[in-house]
This record gives structure tokens, sequence and C-alpha cells, in this order.
């Protein structure tokens, strides 16, 4: 899908989407009359102000202006069309003449521009403040939740050196089921291990779609079953009858008040879980997480940012220690605790999101865990199984007759 881009406005007007050409000198005397007297951005306001300023204009500019006005004070300035795209998932603002977007093809420049860093400076503070969160000089920058679901995350100047940076992140508009995101046999294999309630993690880089995997597959959850979601900013919505989402509080002004996930995770075990979710694993709530999962809470899943399956291990092992564990207890617990995981990856060309490897967490001689690929999916032809299928097939008997005998066998559960 093309990202819907605008053509950059000079500096002496302003465009919209379909729309005249509009003085920028114009637009600004009307945005002062309205702020002045406290009025909304309305058609009828817009006009009256417009015969204030002696404008001669027709219907067509007054709605113009008004829609820019709107954005402008209320919405998202000129970033307001690329979150209308549907195929939209990031956009990335590096100061006034870079805004970069993301329809799911990889990042590409658009040609929206700001007239200079004070307005992509109050753009950022605006979204801030509509999320209950504070931006200035004293504090930078600034991590938040707008309404609607979209993640904010901003730097201003100084400490962004060419400009005030803001990264947004767009909730999926709907979710997917498994077959639109992996197609063929590997739909099925993800929707067995569901069955089973084998703990899983779904890994990989930033964007690679963990997120969205993850709501696609806790949507075939049994409606029997209470999904209990812990995140730190609430990003997953599965299609199920009974969920239950926690999400973390940043600390107020004065440094208080702040709920952590390690807290959430604690409160969730109290719940009633029949699955745990950890929408991102990323601190010492991994040593709550595999606890709970070594104790009776079957089925539980999360994400967790990796470069390969194989670095999945060691992310782990460092998380926990710093939480306290010694390494020997960390892959005990890993061991006892996981079962598969589930790597996503972003092609280099073209920015195709895909299905990369199922891997096994299976335990070497010397007591520390290893992934071993169970099933690999190239970018182009079958599923390729591992070393590790065979266990994993012991495991899902309804997978056995999918694929063909794997080269080797090495490595099992080891519980």
């Amino acid at each position: 899908m093309t990202v819907m881009t605008y053509p950059e406005a000079g500096p002496r007007e302003h465009r919209t989407d379909r729309s005249p050409a509009i003085p920028a000198e114009l637009v600004e005397a009307v945005r002062v009359r309205l702020a002045r007297a406290g009025a909304e951005p309305t058609a009828a306001q817009v006009a009256a102000a417009l015969r204030a300023e002696r404008a001669v204009i027709g219907d067509a500019e007054v709605l113009a202006v008004t829609r820019a006005l709107h954005a402008d004070l209320i919405g998202a300035g000129p970033l307001e069309p690329l979150l209308a795209e549907p195929g939209v998932t990031d956009i990335l603002v590096n100061g006034p003449r870079e805004v970069w977007a993301d329809d799911g093809c990889g990042l590409r420049r658009t040609s929206i521009t700001f007239p200079g860093d004070d307005d992509v400076r109050r753009l950022a503070q605006r979204l801030a403040a509509s999320a209950g969160r504070r931006l200035d000089d004293a504090s930078p920058y600034v991590d938040a939740r707008l309404p609607g679901g979209i993640r904010l995350h901003a730097v201003l100047r100084p400490i962004a050196v060419d400009g005030t940076c803001i990264s947004l992140r767009l909730p999926s508009r709907r979710v997917f089921t498994l077959d639109e995101l992996v197609p063929g046999p590997g739909a099925r294999v993800l929707a067995e291990i569901l069955a089973a309630r084998l703990a899983f993690l779904v890994t990989g880089g930033t964007g690679t779609g963990k997120t969205t995997l993850l709501s696609s597959m806790l949507s075939l959850v049994h409606p029997a079953e209470r999904l209990v979601i812990v995140e730190d900013s609430a990003e997953l919505r599965p299609v199920h009858p009974h969920v239950v989402r926690l999400e973390c509080r940043p600390p107020n002004l004065e440094g208080k008040g702040g709920v952590e996930l390690y807290d959430l995770v604690r409160q969730a075990l109290r719940m009633r879980p029949d699955r745990l979710v950890v929408g991102e694993v990323r601190g010492s709530e991994v040593v709550t997480l595999l606890g709970a999962l070594n104790t009776g809470h079957e089925g539980g899943c999360g994400t967790l940012h990796a470069n390969t399956a194989a670095d999945v291990p060691a992310r782990l092992e460092a998380l926990a220690c710093a939480a306290g564990l010694s390494r020997e207890a960390v892959h005990s617990q890993i061991a006892a605790a996981l079962d598969v995981v589930i790597h996503l990856v972003r092609d280099p060309r073209g920015g195709r999101r895909r299905l990369s490897e199922i891997c096994l967490l299976c335990r070497r001689p010397d007591g520390l865990v290893e992934a071993t690929p169970a099933l690999t999916f190239p970018p182009s032809g079958p599923p390729v199984p591992g070393p590790a299928f065979p266990v994993l097939a012991a495991r899902l008997p309804a997978i056995a007759g999918l694929f063909g005998a794997p080269s080797g066998s090495r490595g099992g559960r080891g519980r």
C-alpha cells in the first residue's frame, strides 16, 4: 500500500487535502484570533475570523482553513492524513523537514513538512498533554499512550540535536487471523501450540509484528478460558469474550504513584488467570513470570525483543540475573517453564514481516538451555523441519504428517 503524502508547502501557503492554497499568514492570523477569543475552530468561527481579517475567499477555502486549524489545534496537525491511512503502523518525525511513515513495507519518507521546529514542539507538547504527561525543558522526553491506543515518544531540542523528534506507533485497526499472517501449515502449528497449552514467547526485533501475531493467537483461545494480559502500554486486543487487561502507570510529577510491570504480574497471579500474558518481557518481571509458568500456570505467553531465536536464552538470562537470580537458577527456570520460541523477522528488502522459526527450548548436558530449531520458514518455499521437530511432533501429534522427516535429531525438552 502506498503511503499518502502531501505536497510540500512553501513558505507562503498552507495546503490541505484537495483544497486550494491558502496564504500561511492568513491561516496564522485566524489562529491568533481564535486563540484570543478562546473559540473552537468551527466553520462558523473561522468564517467570522476571516471576515474580520477582510479576507475574500469562498466556502471551499473556509473549509480548508477550518480543517487545517482543527488539525493544528486539536488533532495531529500535518500528520492527520497519515493517521487516517489504514496501512500505516509508524510515523516518525525527525525535526520539521523530515516525516517518515511505515505502511508495512518498510520506512519511506513523505512530503509532509512543518513550518519550523516550534511547530513540531507544540504538536509534541499537545499530544503529551492529551495523555496527561509533561513535556518541556525540565522534562524533555516522554513515553505515553494517547487516547485510542497510539503510542507516543517525543524528545525536544536540544536533547534531539536536529530538532524535536516524534515517534508514533499506531495500533492495528483490526485483529488478523493466523491464516492471514502465517500462510500455509505454519498457522496450523501455531494453533496446535496454543491448543496444547504450551508456554511460548513470540520474539523478534522492533516492528516485526510480535504484538499483532500474539493478538491473533490469543483470539483462538477457548472462550471458556480467562485471559489476564499485563502490558507496559496496552496494545494487545484479542477477539475473545473474557479478557482482563492491566497497564503500567508512570509516576507523577513528584515521582510517585508509578506502577511497574513487575507489580502487575504479581497482581495478575491473584486474579485466577487461565492464561497469563505479558505483553513484553523487559525487566525483573521475568522472574515472577518464570516462577508462575513453573507452578501450574500452563499456556502462558508473552513477547520478547531478540535479534534471533538463538539469542532468547541469553536475553532471559540477562534480565533474570539483573533481578538477582544466579545463572544456574535462571536456566533451570527456563527449562521448566518455557516450551516454544516463535521468532519473527522483517526482510531487509521490502520490509515484509514473516514467521522465521519455531524453536524448542532444550536443556544441554551442561545444564544450560538453548533454542533448537523445530521448523524453519525460509522467505520462499515450504517450511523445513529441524533437529527438534521430532520432539515437537511428539507433543503435537496433529502436525506430524504436515512436514517431511527432519535431516537429523538432537536435543529434547530435557525437563
